[in-house]
């Protein structure tokens, strides 16, 4: 791996239809004929979104009104090592156009390879994109709550929620308890009729991860292990972390993202500090996978949340 590494600001330019934007490198340049998201390298003293602005302007000639960061990823290629900036740009004004001699593509991000070939530092936020924005966690308690959970449940599949957790660490167990396997059986096949997905904490059996959609680890078990647990294709790893090291170990197993808080105060945890945004920033540093908010979180505070790096909200009340 090269000792420098190039900081560089890469955009993804979303229209409202979801279709994003791919460069074709031109001929004379590293990797012509490859496909890429615009953008470049940060010069002296400017901020990535500064940096982002001025390369959108320079390489396709936009001015960016509405853009985000969102996660900072290192790749290391055969004779340089990048920083990549990965921002969201949903705003801008003019028609993008190559202005580099380069070919323009609006793609849908989840067949983007069938452009041509993609830059391998490419793949990584094509996938990220796949992930919505918020992620809602129950609270059921036992038998008692399940109805009024069901119905908060259908309305926020309603709502658009499409990643949900089952997480019921102190659910009841003994002669005429409900089973929590029967719950969880009963919560995916609703999540799946709503297009949605179900993950399941990892306080529950591992047998039931691979019946649902993937496993959500509790720091606890994440710290544990060295590797992605192994899943069905197609399955998710979210991983729970506090801070900017247990990030980074959610990033060596492979989790497909992670789960940063508390950012704010909630109800659950009265008195427990909350990191801020600041400290949110902070833990998110260098990332490296998408990485939600959590803590005081519901759809009022996404576009905050997003504004410092988040990837979308996790939460339990103000999401189901």
């Amino acid at each position: 791996m090269s000792e420098r590494i190039v900081d560089v600001a890469a955009g993804l330019i979303l229209r409202a239809d979801g279709q994003l934007l791919l460069g074709q490198r031109p001929e004379g340049k590293p990797w012509a004929g490859w496909w890429e998201l615009p953008g470049g390298k940060l010069e002296p003293g400017e901020t990535v979104l500064q940096a982002l602005a001025r390369e959108l302007r320079e390489e396709i000639g936009i001015e960016v009104t509405q853009a985000v960061p969102w996660v900072t990823y290192v790749h290391a290629y055969p004779h340089t090592t990048v920083r990549l900036a990965f921002c969201q740009v949903t705003g801008w004004q003019g028609e993008p156009r190559g202005l580099e001699n380069q070919r323009l593509q609006w793609v849908d991000p989840a067949h983007a390879d069938q452009v041509g070939d993609l830059l391998p530092a490419t793949l990584p936020p094509l996938r990220w994109l796949q992930l919505p924005t918020s992620y809602g966690i129950s609270a059921i308690g036992g038998r008692a709550g399940l109805p009024a959970f069901l119905e908060r449940l259908d309305r926020a599949l309603a709502r658009g929620l499409k990643l949900v957790q089952l997480r019921e660490p102190d659910w009841p167990d003994g002669p005429g308890a409900l089973s929590l396997r029967d719950v969880m059986q009963a919560v995916l096949k609703q999540c799946h009729a709503a297009g949605a997905r179900l993950l399941v904490n990892s306080a529950h059996p591992a047998a039931w991860w691979r019946q649902a959609d993937g496993v959500h680890l509790r720091w606890a078990d994440a710290a544990l292990l060295q590797a992605r647990p192994e899943l069905p294709p197609g399955a998710l790893v979210g991983v729970s972390a506090h801070d900017n090291a247990q990030i980074v170990h959610a990033r060596d197993l492979g989790a497909d993202f992670a789960v940063l808080g508390p950012v704010l105060e909630t109800p659950s945890h009265p008195g427990q500090p909350a990191m801020g945004w600041p400290g949110f920033v902070k833990g998110n540093r260098d990332a490296g996978l998408p990485v939600y908010a959590l803590g005081g979180q519901s759809a009022d505070t996404l576009a905050d949340a997003r504004r410092h790096g988040a990837h979308g909200v996790a939460g339990i009340r103000g999401l189901i």
